[in-house]
């Protein structure tokens, strides 16, 4: 609840600041200007409306050969919005969006948390660990991700896995489920026993 009041307040401070500018200089926040404030809204919320697309289409394909190149160009992006540097909590909010968006979804932790384990039997798990720059993008106090926010189902050693937090309960159940009968299956190959 605390972090929607805090996005709520950041609105509401882009709001202010766009509202205090005269009706002449309100043209400013045009183009890449407008993109670039629209993008912190948008990536700051679980809630993603159709408003979104061009800001965050602008914001996404901007893409370099090396990641740090990356996010620096995301970074710069963000800060044309005038709201964006203007404090120290904001500027946290747009490093946490440039180095967190588009990378702490479930399907980029799956792929990209996949750990070697075993040694020369080897298999491969998904790591429960949360990256640092995903706790700081879901944990910045003017990011609301809500139902985007992932969580881990399962064990890392019986195959457990990142979901939505609004798709957890059900795969939970079918993990839980996975689990009964490969339990089952084992207790059955091993004589019953």
């Amino acid at each position: 609840m605390r972090r929607k009041t805090l996005l709520a307040s950041a609105v509401l401070a882009v709001s202010a600041f766009t509202m205090s500018i005269p009706a002449s200089a309100q043209e400013v926040l045009t183009g890449d200007t407008r993109l670039a404030c629209e993008a912190i809204l948008c990536l700051a919320s679980g809630t993603r409306p159709s408003e979104c697309a061009p800001s965050l289409r602008k914001y996404f394909s901007i893409s370099y050969r090396k990641f740090s190149d990356t996010i620096r160009g995301r970074v710069n992006f963000l800060n044309l919005c005038p709201a964006g540097n203007q404090t120290p909590q904001m500027q946290s909010l747009v490093s946490a969006i440039a180095n967190g968006a588009g990378r702490c979804d479930p399907a980029s932790l799956n792929l990209e948390m996949q750990v070697w384990g075993g040694g020369d039997s080897g298999y491969t798990y998904i790591s429960n660990q949360l990256p640092d720059y995903c706790s700081a993008y879901i944990g910045n106090q003017y990011s609301n991700l809500g139902g985007l926010t992932p969580k881990y189902v399962g064990a890392q050693e019986r195959g457990g896995y990142w979901v939505a937090a609004s798709d957890y309960d059900a795969a939970l159940a079918a993990y839980n489920a996975r689990i009964a009968a490969e339990d089952a299956a084992n207790q059955n190959n091993n004589g019953g026993g």
